[in-house]
């Protein structure tokens, strides 16, 4: 990353800012280092509707004042909850910066949690958990990653469940925003045809008088992984599946190279080798996914596909073995240089959305402590060696290491 501008201010928020010509629409936002893993068991659910409530109010500012403010000029407001991550984000006319930054600062640090938007939320909260459980490939994800992290945070949902929907009032809302918010884990980035000295007043004038915020809370480590396997039935027509283990963490020095093995596997091209083989060779499935989420101490590496039930065991064996094939051969040169170029690829046109930016610079700076540039991380993904695939391969896809859930028609 060129040309960006790190900031911070004397309460230990941090503003990251790249200014981007030719372009009217910024795009800003708070990245907060707080997410679902962070709450502790009566809390379950918490961190999410937190981030629904915090469009319900605030000291000067009713809900439809919140949703109206950035409306009216065209523009957008939205969030989004992780395991790991809670994100307020906006997207505006640049002259309309300022007005975005103030609401976002309000939302975010001034929330009343009014009893009477609870109530409301709530049902708003449970329709969503109703719409997820109602879709199979959102429900097969929910349960898979009990399995992999079973009584840990990182296996709870992030919806939580009704029971602690159900008990939550305004003072749990108030008192997980004092154990969690924390100014120095804390970031405001932003991306548009700014000036890094505009940016940087703006966000002295908003943020720079908020009281630091210390969070004592620490994020449990997990560990004692053992493989499940677990068959479950429902109202549905085909065969849901998914399998997949611990993986690396975010500062891990194979993350990068693991997460070209699983672009191979199962990435987005269409020449994947599980597209080819459980889709475009034998027609078995719709789609393919390999994905690979890293967090602060683990990391979580899964496929997942649907499939007739007759053709479930079939298509399993096939993926183990893609398994064995990435085990047995190293890439030749040729399959190398593809791979690398496709990924350069992928990740050259992620950077092209200015929103996704905005919201990578942030959550790379907490994560990381810096902003890679591109050509840094390009490089080293021209230095990833077949041998080095070949020996992750060899460590991580091992099928009796994997996890497995498969939602299959009631008979």
């Amino acid at each position: 990353m060129q040309d960006f501008y790190l900031h911070e201010l004397s309460n230990g928020i941090r503003v990251v800012h790249k200014q981007v010509v030719h372009t009217k629409i910024v795009h800003c936002g708070f990245v907060l280092d707080i997410g679902s893993r962070d709450e502790l068991p009566y809390q379950m659910g918490l961190a999410h509707f937190w981030e629904h409530m915090a469009f319900k109010g605030t000291l000067k500012r009713k809900a439809y004042h919140i949703l109206n403010r950035l409306d009216s000029v065209g523009g957008e407001l939205n969030a989004y909850t992780t395991k790991e991550k809670i994100c307020f984000y906006a997207s505006v006319l640049d002259q309309y910066l300022e007005n975005a930054l103030e609401l976002l600062t309000d939302i975010t640090f001034h929330s009343t949690f009014p009893e009477k938007q609870i109530e409301k939320e709530r049902g708003v909260i449970l329709e969503e958990m109703s719409m997820y459980e109602d879709s199979p490939e959102d429900a097969l994800q929910d349960i898979f990653d009990s399995l992999v992290f079973p009584d840990h945070p990182l296996g709870h949902n992030i919806l939580g469940t009704t029971e602690t929907l159900n008990s939550f009032q305004r003072q749990h809302f108030l008192e997980f925003v004092q154990q969690n918010l924390d100014t120095g884990r804390l970031i405001f980035s932003c991306v548009g045809n700014i000036s890094p000295k505009k940016a940087i007043r703006l966000a002295e004038k908003y943020l720079g008088n908020l009281p630091v915020f210390k969070a004592e809370r620490q994020r449990r480590p997990f560990d004692g992984y053992k493989p499940v396997q677990q068959e479950l039935e429902r109202s549905i027509m085909q065969a849901h599946f998914s399998m997949g283990r611990p993986a690396f963490a975010l500062r891990d020095e194979q993350r990068l190279p693991f997460f070209m093995l699983t672009n191979i596997l199962g990435g987005p091209a269409n020449t994947s080798r599980l597209n080819m083989a459980l889709r475009e060779k034998k027609g078995f499935v719709y789609n393919v996914d390999a994905s690979y989420t890293p967090y602060t101490d683990t990391g979580l590496f899964s496929i997942s596909f649907a499939t007739e039930p007759g053709q479930l065991q079939k298509s399993i064996r096939l993926v183990e073995q893609e398994f064995r094939k990435l085990c047995d051969k190293p890439l030749g040169t040729l399959q190398l240089h593809a791979a690398q170029e496709q990924l350069i690829g992928q990740l050259a046109m992620a950077e092209e959305n200015n929103a996704s930016l905005m919201l990578m610079m942030g959550k790379s700076i907490l994560d990381m402590e810096r902003i890679e540039s591109l050509e840094d991380i390009f490089a080293r993904i021209r230095k990833i060696s077949a041998s080095e695939l070949q020996y992750l391969a060899q460590e991580m896809l091992q099928p009796q290491s994997f996890s497995s859930l498969t939602l299959k028609p009631a008979k």
